[in-house]
């Protein structure tokens, strides 16, 4: 119902439903609903993030490495080392350790909340891939900040060498074993049967084995995912069926919103348990500190951008067709760090007790509620925001035309090779059957209509594009009478529909 409605009032459905989860958790008898964090990081992240690499364009990641690792790395550890300071300086007997798990914590943005609101925007592409790229990894830095911050903590001890040496093996360590877990799922899937069924449930399960092969061995679980997830999918056309990727394809569409759903909902959830612990005045003290927080976070974010991307400008040499984004486009960038489940969990995780399992963890109410202030600060401001910046913005259509040109000229190569194959191996079958002719006059027609002026032809294929789907309709209607007549058997009406449906799909898609 929120999903709903969050279309039609033309928000981006997380903000919608972290403000309903938080609207129930006020009802009066409401339960407290607890969020386990290790059911977040075993549950919930592993699908996410595969999710999310599966549908990166591999060159189009290699081109932005220079600005993803910026945002992803770097962004996180200015983050980090802002909010360890600030919260020092601001809240009493606050030390620098916490600061640095606090900030750790909240470092990382949330890629679905980005992307959900950018959906269906006129944005420049490179925005939307740096965006992309950077929510891959960035949870992998902000999880290693934390892991070593909340060691400090519970230990009292900490050496930086320690500390760098470590972070290479648990990140090296996540993308070797992600690579290595990818390659036995990619041979299972060249020696098993190709079943769409097995296949789905595949695509499935590798990511928690992904995850649960680096956990185990106290390498990033995040960065196997990621690495494991953009090695098969630069691949997946080597071992998945046109109709395995079909089926795989609504399996995961179905799973991640649904995946989504809960997380957002639970995030909402959580205020009566996070509150619980602060009395009305401490309430009221650590609402400032979590505004100032949560403002610190947006500037730093800010000038960190623009400081990047000023410094990737001067580098001597870059990556052959790897675009600079300009000023607006990396207002979007700044703009879009909206916060999310991955800093809930983190501050969930954060443990009771210190190592004597007897003295209270320092601040941990505060830690909680401060983390969900700047998430919902975040995700609500900058979140419903967004949109009315990009409009601010008046982004160009350069894209758009860009796109419908490679939509063309796509087109063209496909139907181009469809006739010369034609020509070679049925050379004189289209003089012999109408069907073979047919099929050759259709290729010749999207070879000549691909051929033609991009602006005229656009609303050409508008119109003919409305034809199609209302022809689609049409038959379907004259499906249900034949079915209500009993004519015809069943499994042939139900094959005619199934096809009939797969054709409405494939339209449905060609329009957006």
């Amino acid at each position: 119902m929120l999903h709903v409605l969050s279309g039609r009032l033309g928000i981006s459905y997380p903000i919608l439903l972290v403000l309903g989860g938080l609207a129930l958790s006020l009802v009066p008898g409401a339960p407290h609903v607890s969020l386990d964090p290790d059911l977040v990081f075993l549950v919930f992240l592993p699908p996410l993030l595969y999710e999310a690499a599966w549908f990166t364009p591999w060159k189009e990641f290699v081109r932005l490495r220079g600005p993803i690792a910026l945002q992803a790395f770097g962004l996180v550890l200015c983050t980090a080392g802002a909010v360890a300071l600030f919260a020092h300086a601001l809240i009493p007997e606050f030390s620098l350790a916490l600061g640095f798990m606090l900030g750790g914590i909240i470092s990382p943005p949330d890629a679905v909340a980005a992307t959900s609101v950018l959906h269906g925007m006129r944005v420049p592409r490179v925005a939307v891939g740096i965006l992309e790229g950077e929510s891959l990894v960035n949870d992998a830095a902000s999880l290693i900040v934390f892991r070593f911050a909340l060691a400090a903590v519970v230990t009292g001890s900490f050496v930086a060498v320690d500390v760098v040496g470590e972070f290479l093996r648990v990140s090296l360590g996540g993308v070797g074993l992600g690579l290595g877990v990818a390659l036995l799922v990619y041979g299972l899937h060249r020696l098993l049967p190709s079943a769409p069924s097995v296949d789905a449930s595949l695509t499935v399960m590798t990511p928690y084995l992904m995850y649960l092969a680096a956990e185990g061995l106290g390498c990033s679980g995040v960065l196997a995912v990621v690495a494991g997830g953009l090695f098969l999918s630069a691949r997946a056309h080597d071992f998945l069926a046109a109709t395995s990727r079909v089926q795989a394809n609504f399996v995961w569409s179905t799973l991640v919103f649904l995946l989504n759903g809960f997380v957002f909902i639970l995030i909402g959830l959580q205020l009566p348990r996070i509150t619980e612990g602060l009395g009305p005045e401490a309430l009221a003290d650590a609402t400032g500190y979590a505004l100032a927080i949560s403002l610190l976070t947006i500037v730093v974010r800010f000038v960190w951008v623009f400081a990047a991307a000023g410094a990737l400008r001067l580098r001597p040499s870059r990556p052959s067709g790897a675009p600079d984004p300009d000023w607006k486009a990396l207002v979007v960038i700044a703009w879009a760090g909206m916060r999310g489940v991955v800093s809930l969990a983190s501050a969930l995780a954060v443990p009771l007790t210190l190592a004597d399992g007897v003295t209270a963890f320092p601040h941990r109410h505060l830690i909680l509620f401060i983390t969900f202030v700047v998430i919902l600060v975040t995700l609500v401001l900058q979140g419903i925001s967004l949109p009315l910046v990009v409009r601010l913005l008046r982004f160009g259509p350069g894209d758009e035309v860009r796109r419908a040109r490679d939509e063309q000229a796509l087109a063209a190569r496909l139907a181009a090779a469809a006739l010369a194959h034609l020509d070679q191996h049925y050379p004189d079958e289209h003089r012999r059957h109408d069907a073979v002719q047919r099929v050759r006059a259709h290729h010749a027609a999207v070879l000549h209509a691909s051929q033609t002026d991009l602006g005229v032809e656009a609303d050409l294929r508008a119109e003919h594009h409305k034809l199609m789907i209302d022809l689609v309709h049409a038959q379907k209607r004259a499906l249900l009478l034949a079915r209500r007549d009993g004519t015809y058997d069943h499994e042939v009406l139900r094959a005619a529909e199934e096809q009939l449906d797969m054709e409405e799909v494939r339209l449905h898609r060609a329009g957006h």
